[in-house]
């Protein structure tokens, strides 16, 4: 985009966007709010407005330029149900945002400290009511399996960025949220050796 032009582009989120809008139409509700954390650019969640117009989209990020660039997005693209982005903080106790009917992180819990993933899924159980999916995008360890060695590239590259960094083992995550009564309900392969994981509260 031009320099007057907040908007941010990530051919990832153009890439990925469709794989993952198939695995959100077997598992959104019908109706209600679906928080997104980690936002980004916003192409996500525009995109997914689009598809899912009976739903509520609410952004959020906890960085400047992305809330920006939503926001950006929002008011240039013909669509209503996106709400304006959050400043949210997924490690943060608490959050500006009292429930929510779904909640997605797509490609954060690698690229943030294991703290935002502790948040992420302590705030899950609190403002996800029962039958309600928390639905995670990103690449993964499983335990006895190997990672791919693209993965094993990318897993040092963000650990060289930041020691907080890297790619997860799943049966840790799955372990958290067992803690704040949400309960792994499905693990789909999707491209680029990526996972898409949706956890339900119970």
């Amino acid at each position: 985009m031009t320099d007057q032009d907040p908007r941010l582009s990530s051919p990832a989120a153009l890439r990925n966007r469709d794989p993952i809008a198939g695995l959100l139409r077997d598992v959104l509700p019908d109706s209600g709010t679906v928080l997104e954390l980690a936002s980004g650019s916003g192409e996500h969640v525009i995109h997914f407005a689009r598809l899912f117009p009976d739903l509520v989209w609410q952004p959020s990020d906890p960085s400047p330029d992305a809330r920006a660039s939503i926001a950006h997005w929002i008011t240039t693209e013909p669509i209503s149900n996106v709400l304006p982005p959050l400043d949210i903080d997924a490690s943060s106790e608490s959050w500006p945002v009292a429930r929510a009917d779904a909640l997605i992180a797509i490609n954060m819990i690698h690229i943030s400290p294991w703290t935002a993933t502790q948040g992420l899924l302590k705030s899950a159980g609190r403002l996800l009511p029962a039958g309600a999916p928390l639905i995670l995008y990103g690449p993964y360890r499983r335990r006895g399996l190997p990672l791919v060695p693209s993965n094993v590239e990318f897993d040092a590259s963000l650990r060289a960025r930041n020691p907080e960094w890297g790619i997860r083992l799943l049966e840790d995550v799955q372990d958290l949220a067992g803690q704040s009564g949400l309960t792994l309900t499905l693990t789909t392969e999707l491209p680029a050796n990526n996972l898409g994981v949706v956890f339900t509260r119970q």
